[in-house]
Protein backbone atom coordinates (compact mmCIF):
# COMPACT_ATOMS: atom_id res chain seq x y z
CA UNK A 1 0.00 0.00 0.00
CA UNK A 2 1.55 3.58 -0.93
CA UNK A 3 -0.25 6.59 0.55
CA UNK A 4 0.14 10.43 0.35
CA UNK A 5 -1.36 12.70 3.24
CA UNK A 6 -2.68 16.29 2.62
CA UNK A 7 -3.40 17.81 5.67
CA UNK A 8 -6.26 20.68 5.41
CA UNK A 9 -4.24 23.16 6.35
CA UNK A 10 -1.63 22.29 3.81
CA UNK A 11 -3.89 23.55 0.68
CA UNK A 12 -3.09 26.35 -1.14
CA UNK A 13 -6.04 28.98 -0.58
CA UNK A 14 -7.23 31.45 -2.50
CA UNK A 15 -8.96 34.70 -1.35
CA UNK A 16 -10.98 37.30 -3.81
CA UNK A 17 -13.13 38.79 -1.63
CA UNK A 18 -16.65 37.12 -3.55
CA UNK A 19 -14.62 33.47 -3.93
CA UNK A 20 -12.91 31.58 -0.97
CA UNK A 21 -11.51 28.49 -2.29
CA UNK A 22 -8.89 25.89 -0.97
CA UNK A 23 -7.01 24.15 -3.28
CA UNK A 24 -5.87 20.20 -2.85
CA UNK A 25 -4.10 20.26 -6.18
CA UNK A 26 -2.49 23.41 -8.00
CA UNK A 27 -4.67 25.36 -9.81
CA UNK A 28 -5.24 29.36 -10.63
CA UNK A 29 -2.54 30.91 -8.95
CA UNK A 30 -1.53 28.03 -6.47
CA UNK A 31 1.20 26.23 -8.00
CA UNK A 32 3.05 23.01 -6.22
CA UNK A 33 4.54 20.57 -8.41
CA UNK A 34 3.81 17.71 -5.92
CA UNK A 35 0.33 18.25 -6.36
CA UNK A 36 -0.60 18.87 -9.54
CA UNK A 37 -3.04 15.92 -9.47
CA UNK A 38 -3.62 12.47 -7.90
CA UNK A 39 -3.69 9.93 -11.13
CA UNK A 40 -6.71 11.51 -12.96
CA UNK A 41 -7.91 13.39 -9.71
CA UNK A 42 -6.89 16.73 -11.22
CA UNK A 43 -9.00 19.51 -9.07
CA UNK A 44 -10.38 19.24 -6.02
CA UNK A 45 -11.51 22.86 -4.96
CA UNK A 46 -12.92 23.32 -1.21
CA UNK A 47 -15.28 26.86 -2.26
CA UNK A 48 -17.36 29.09 -0.96
CA UNK A 49 -19.01 31.90 -2.73
CA UNK A 50 -20.60 35.16 -1.46
CA UNK A 51 -24.47 36.17 -1.50
CA UNK A 52 -25.57 37.55 -4.84
CA UNK A 53 -21.78 36.53 -6.28
CA UNK A 54 -20.42 34.24 -8.76
CA UNK A 55 -18.67 32.93 -11.71
CA UNK A 56 -19.62 34.31 -14.75
CA UNK A 57 -19.49 32.26 -17.97
CA UNK A 58 -16.19 30.84 -19.06
CA UNK A 59 -15.36 27.71 -21.23
CA UNK A 60 -14.12 24.14 -20.29
CA UNK A 61 -13.42 21.59 -22.84
CA UNK A 62 -11.98 18.15 -22.11
CA UNK A 63 -12.47 17.72 -18.63
CA UNK A 64 -15.39 15.70 -16.43
CA UNK A 65 -15.96 18.08 -13.48
CA UNK A 66 -18.46 17.31 -10.38
CA UNK A 67 -19.59 19.71 -8.18
CA UNK A 68 -21.40 18.42 -4.63
CA UNK A 69 -23.15 21.15 -2.95
CA UNK A 70 -22.55 21.46 0.71
CA UNK A 71 -24.42 24.45 2.07
CA UNK A 72 -26.78 26.60 0.04
CA UNK A 73 -27.91 27.11 -3.50
CA UNK A 74 -26.39 27.75 -6.71
CA UNK A 75 -27.99 28.56 -9.96
CA UNK A 76 -25.83 27.09 -12.80
CA UNK A 77 -26.50 27.96 -16.68
CA UNK A 78 -24.83 26.56 -20.30
CA UNK A 79 -24.17 26.69 -23.44
CA UNK A 80 -26.76 23.38 -23.91
CA UNK A 81 -29.55 25.80 -22.62
CA UNK A 82 -29.70 24.45 -19.04
CA UNK A 83 -30.96 25.99 -16.35
CA UNK A 84 -30.79 24.60 -13.02
CA UNK A 85 -30.94 25.10 -9.19
CA UNK A 86 -28.09 22.54 -7.11
CA UNK A 87 -28.04 22.78 -3.33
CA UNK A 88 -27.09 20.37 -0.66
CA UNK A 89 -28.43 17.14 -1.27
CA UNK A 90 -27.53 17.05 -4.81
CA UNK A 91 -24.85 16.12 -7.28
CA UNK A 92 -23.90 17.49 -10.66
CA UNK A 93 -21.85 16.31 -13.45
CA UNK A 94 -20.76 18.17 -16.94
CA UNK A 95 -18.51 16.39 -19.72
CA UNK A 96 -16.80 19.13 -20.85
CA UNK A 97 -15.95 17.14 -24.34
CA UNK A 98 -15.92 19.29 -27.39
CA UNK A 99 -16.11 22.32 -25.40
CA UNK A 100 -18.74 24.02 -23.13
CA UNK A 101 -19.32 27.79 -21.43
CA UNK A 102 -21.28 27.89 -18.35
CA UNK A 103 -21.74 30.13 -15.44
CA UNK A 104 -22.50 29.56 -11.80
CA UNK A 105 -24.18 32.16 -9.35
CA UNK A 106 -25.37 31.94 -5.65
CA UNK A 107 -28.75 34.00 -6.41
CA UNK A 108 -28.94 34.03 -2.13
CA UNK A 109 -29.05 37.16 -0.84
CA UNK A 110 -28.79 36.27 2.73
CA UNK A 111 -25.99 32.89 2.87
CA UNK A 112 -23.50 32.02 0.82
CA UNK A 113 -22.73 28.77 -0.86
CA UNK A 114 -20.34 26.46 -0.61
CA UNK A 115 -19.48 23.25 -2.40
CA UNK A 116 -16.99 20.99 -3.71
CA UNK A 117 -15.36 21.69 -7.46
CA UNK A 118 -14.05 18.21 -8.79
CA UNK A 119 -11.99 17.72 -11.99
CA UNK A 120 -11.26 14.47 -13.61
CA UNK A 121 -9.40 14.14 -16.84
CA UNK A 122 -11.82 11.98 -19.12
CA UNK A 123 -10.80 8.21 -21.09
CA UNK A 124 -11.99 10.18 -24.17
CA UNK A 125 -11.65 13.09 -26.03
CA UNK A 126 -13.76 15.44 -28.09
CA UNK A 127 -17.14 13.79 -26.39
CA UNK A 128 -20.57 15.66 -26.95
CA UNK A 129 -20.93 18.01 -23.89
CA UNK A 130 -23.43 16.73 -21.17
CA UNK A 131 -24.89 17.95 -18.25
CA UNK A 132 -26.74 15.97 -15.72
CA UNK A 133 -27.78 16.15 -11.98
CA UNK A 134 -29.24 14.14 -9.30
CA UNK A 135 -30.96 14.15 -5.97
CA UNK A 136 -28.24 11.94 -3.92
CA UNK A 137 -30.50 12.41 -0.58
CA UNK A 138 -32.80 10.19 -2.24
CA UNK A 139 -30.23 7.49 -2.39
CA UNK A 140 -28.48 8.33 1.50
CA UNK A 141 -27.52 5.23 3.66
CA UNK A 142 -26.46 5.92 7.63
CA UNK A 143 -23.11 4.17 8.89
CA UNK A 144 -21.99 2.92 5.13
CA UNK A 145 -20.57 4.20 2.22
CA UNK A 146 -23.13 4.85 -0.75
CA UNK A 147 -22.44 5.01 -4.90
CA UNK A 148 -22.90 8.95 -6.25
CA UNK A 149 -21.10 8.51 -9.68
CA UNK A 150 -19.51 5.54 -12.23
CA UNK A 151 -18.59 5.09 -15.35
CA UNK A 152 -21.92 3.22 -15.89
CA UNK A 153 -25.09 5.47 -16.97
CA UNK A 154 -27.49 2.54 -16.17
CA UNK A 155 -25.74 2.45 -12.49
CA UNK A 156 -26.90 4.41 -9.30
CA UNK A 157 -25.95 7.57 -9.30
CA UNK A 158 -23.93 10.13 -12.18
CA UNK A 159 -21.59 9.28 -14.64
CA UNK A 160 -18.75 9.71 -16.28
CA UNK A 161 -16.08 9.00 -19.18
CA UNK A 162 -13.61 7.93 -16.93
CA UNK A 163 -13.47 4.28 -14.91
CA UNK A 164 -14.08 6.03 -11.55
CA UNK A 165 -16.49 5.40 -8.56
CA UNK A 166 -17.66 7.94 -5.59
CA UNK A 167 -19.59 7.01 -2.88
CA UNK A 168 -19.96 9.50 0.50
CA UNK A 169 -20.20 8.04 4.06
CA UNK A 170 -22.21 9.56 6.76
CA UNK A 171 -21.40 7.76 10.03
CA UNK A 172 -22.40 7.74 13.82
CA UNK A 173 -19.44 7.90 16.19
CA UNK A 174 -17.52 4.13 16.57
CA UNK A 175 -18.90 3.22 13.25
CA UNK A 176 -16.16 0.89 11.31
CA UNK A 177 -16.88 0.52 7.31
CA UNK A 178 -14.89 -0.99 4.50
CA UNK A 179 -14.46 -0.70 0.92
CA UNK A 180 -13.60 -2.59 -1.67
CA UNK A 181 -11.97 -0.84 -4.97
CA UNK A 182 -14.21 -1.75 -8.02
CA UNK A 183 -11.19 -2.20 -10.68
CA UNK A 184 -7.28 -3.54 -10.02
CA UNK A 185 -4.95 -0.79 -10.54
CA UNK A 186 -7.46 2.20 -8.90
CA UNK A 187 -6.43 4.32 -6.51
CA UNK A 188 -8.35 5.97 -4.13
CA UNK A 189 -9.03 9.61 -2.59
CA UNK A 190 -10.50 10.22 0.70
CA UNK A 191 -11.84 13.62 1.50
CA UNK A 192 -13.21 14.22 4.84
CA UNK A 193 -15.94 16.42 4.90
CA UNK A 194 -17.11 16.89 8.17
CA UNK A 195 -15.32 14.91 11.36
CA UNK A 196 -12.52 12.45 12.34
CA UNK A 197 -11.89 9.30 11.06
CA UNK A 198 -9.21 7.03 11.06
CA UNK A 199 -8.50 5.66 7.60
CA UNK A 200 -5.70 2.66 6.87
CA UNK A 201 -4.01 3.57 10.13
CA UNK A 202 -4.12 7.39 9.05
CA UNK A 203 -6.27 9.99 11.55
CA UNK A 204 -8.06 12.52 8.99
CA UNK A 205 -9.51 15.58 10.65
CA UNK A 206 -12.45 17.88 8.82
CA UNK A 207 -10.77 18.79 5.16
CA UNK A 208 -7.78 16.21 5.06
CA UNK A 209 -7.31 14.62 2.44
CA UNK A 210 -5.84 10.89 2.23
CA UNK A 211 -4.67 9.22 -1.30
CA UNK A 212 -3.99 5.95 -1.00
CA UNK A 213 -2.75 3.05 -3.89
CA UNK A 214 -1.87 -0.85 -4.58
CA UNK A 215 -4.34 -2.06 -2.19
CA UNK A 216 -7.54 -3.38 -2.72
CA UNK A 217 -9.62 -2.28 0.42
CA UNK A 218 -9.99 0.51 3.06
CA UNK A 219 -11.45 0.40 6.41
CA UNK A 220 -12.77 3.49 8.10
CA UNK A 221 -14.02 3.98 11.48
CA UNK A 222 -15.53 6.77 12.53
CA UNK A 223 -14.15 9.04 15.39
CA UNK A 224 -16.96 11.39 15.97
CA UNK A 225 -20.17 12.30 13.54
CA UNK A 226 -18.47 12.44 10.04
CA UNK A 227 -18.98 12.75 6.76
CA UNK A 228 -16.47 11.14 3.99
CA UNK A 229 -16.16 11.16 0.37
CA UNK A 230 -14.13 8.58 -1.38
CA UNK A 231 -12.88 8.78 -4.94
CA UNK A 232 -11.69 5.69 -6.76
CA UNK A 233 -9.90 6.74 -9.69
CA UNK A 234 -7.12 5.25 -12.36
CA UNK A 235 -3.73 5.97 -10.97
CA UNK A 236 -2.24 6.31 -14.68
CA UNK A 237 -3.12 9.34 -17.12
CA UNK A 238 -5.32 8.34 -20.41
CA UNK A 239 -3.39 8.25 -23.51
CA UNK A 240 -5.82 9.25 -26.05
CA UNK A 241 -5.21 11.17 -29.29
CA UNK A 242 -7.30 14.05 -30.30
Amino acid sequence: MKTTLHKATTRGYANHGWLKSYHTFSFGGYHNPERNHFGVLRVLNDDEVSESKGFGSHPHDNMEIVSIPLEGDLEHKDSMGNTTIIKEGDVQVMSAGTGIYHSEYNKNLDKPVKFLQIWMFPNQRNVVPRYDQIAIRDIAKQNEFYQILSPNPNDQGVWVHQEAWFHLGQFNQGISSEYTLKKEGNGVYAFVIEGNVELNGFNLDKRDGLGIWETNKLKLTSNSESKVLLMEIPMALPRIGR
